[in-house]
């Protein structure tokens, strides 16, 4: 559990997107704290994912501030917010298909890769050791995250759940002292997503802090210290678990009003 009176690792201001004159995230602020867990529940269409979509840079806001580490992000690119330590998990239309597990966590580490153009093309030493201790540095995420014993696997063979924990290693490959999580137990069965648990309570435990988009309430209620509920873009409650899900108006946004 980590205390509010904390360190602020991400601070949204007054965040705003719009599509087309529709408010999708309409003047969203709240805080994460250095090594917690935040939670970001709501229903569907609420504007979650847009969020995470902003703060990772893949999506620009249209109004608003995005502070990370004191610093003002919100008009950096995406290779350069995840260069300053913001990672995120990946769908599987993200993964390389067609190539290994080790190659697709392998190929993450690109933001780290100090040798020059020149050198790699004349595949001088240097760059082989340096490949040579990125493909070791897969190998341990793979192994932390349980998925050494098929890093050989043609990733397209890989089941469903096998597939989600891949692209968390890849976010992990960025080396992110914030690491942003878009529901990633969607889809997996009941083992899976106990492996899941563990896997992200060890990634916390590393110092990374971590803000999650599930709709597990379940898996919510056992990893979050805190909650933010987002309904049609606004946010409606924020709070610790036990508080949130007994908040009236959380509990209209998802079954509605009788």
């Amino acid at each position: 559990m980590t205390s509010q009176n904390g360190e602020a690792v991400l601070e949204i201001k007054e965040l705003t997107k719009e599509f087309g004159g529709v408010q999708a995230v309409n003047a969203l602020s709240f805080k994460v704290f250095k090594n917690e867990i935040l939670g970001i529940i709501g229903p569907n269409g609420a504007g979650k994912t847009t969020v995470i979509n902003m703060v990772s840079g893949f999506s620009p806001s249209t109004h608003g501030n995005i502070i990370f580490e004191n610093n003002n992000i919100t008009k950096l690119k995406a290779h350069q917010i995840a260069s300053l330590g913001i990672g995120r998990n990946f769908q599987s239309s993200f993964l390389f298909m067609d190539l290994t597990v080790i190659e697709n966590v392998y190929l993450a580490f690109h933001l780290n890769y100090k040798s020059k153009i020149w050198a790699q093309l004349l595949r001088l030493p240097s760059v082989r050791q340096e490949e040579n201790e990125l493909k070791r540095k897969a190998e341990v995420i793979l192994e932390e995250m349980g998925l050494s014993s098929i890093k050989n696997e043609i990733t397209r063979n890989l089941p469903h759940g096998y597939q989600r924990m891949l692209g968390v290693c890849i976010a992990l490959a960025t080396q992110p002292k914030l690491l942003l999580l878009d529901e990633p137990m969607t889809g997996m069965n009941q083992n899976e997503i106990q492996i899941m648990l563990s896997l992200v309570k060890g990634i916390r435990e590393k110092g990374i802090t971590i803000v999650m988009i599930e709709h597990n309430m379940s898996a919510v209620l056992q990893l979050c210290d805190r909650l933010i509920v987002l309904n049609h873009g606004q946010k409606i409650a924020e709070g610790i678990p036990q508080e949130i899900i007994s908040n009236k108006f959380v509990i209209e946004a998802y079954l509605g009003k009788e």
